[in-house]
């Protein structure tokens, strides 16, 4: 099992709470969380290998209108 955590950048006109609450329903997202900061949102993502969670930011996370922009970072510990 692979956990990550990505951070999403949400453009000034979206409404963030939506692209939060959109990103939570990906499948493979087990929490998305409004913060104050760099980023918008923080998502967790838990996935059986590395290719999956590519494609769950590559295509689903980043496929959420007024998403703008992400960083991926991939948990060394379980």
């Amino acid at each position: 099992m692979v956990h990550a955590f990505v951070m999403v950048k949400v453009s000034g006109d979206a409404d963030t709470s939506a692209v939060a609450d959109a990103i939570s329903g990906v499948e493979t997202v087990t929490e998305a969380h409004v913060v104050a900061g760099d980023f918008d949102v923080v998502a967790e993502v838990d996935a059986p290998d590395m290719y999956t969670v590519l494609d769950t930011v590559a295509d689903a996370v980043r496929g959420v209108d007024g998403v703008i922009d992400t960083r991926t970072y991939v948990s060394m510990t379980e």
